[in-house]
């Protein structure tokens, strides 16, 4: 048990070494990408729509039995 306790304290000192490592990006990096990611998810979204549309009005014109 003591064995496992302090394989656990190693771990997690190293995950803190580690933490201070990452080189994190700055505030106005993320608001730009997450404001290009959310414009391209809504043109995507809208696109598919429009196939949709299409595709409804397309199979709106076969007859149905």
């Amino acid at each position: 048990m003591n064995n496992t306790v302090n394989s656990i304290i190693t771990y997690f000192k190293g995950v803190k070494s580690e933490w201070s490592k990452i080189n994190w990006p700055e505030k106005n990096q993320i608001i730009a990408e997450t404001v290009f990611v959310i414009a391209i998810v809504t043109v995507f979204t809208i696109s598919v729509y429009l196939i949709d549309l299409v595709f409804k009005g397309i199979l709106g014109l076969i007859p149905m039995r």
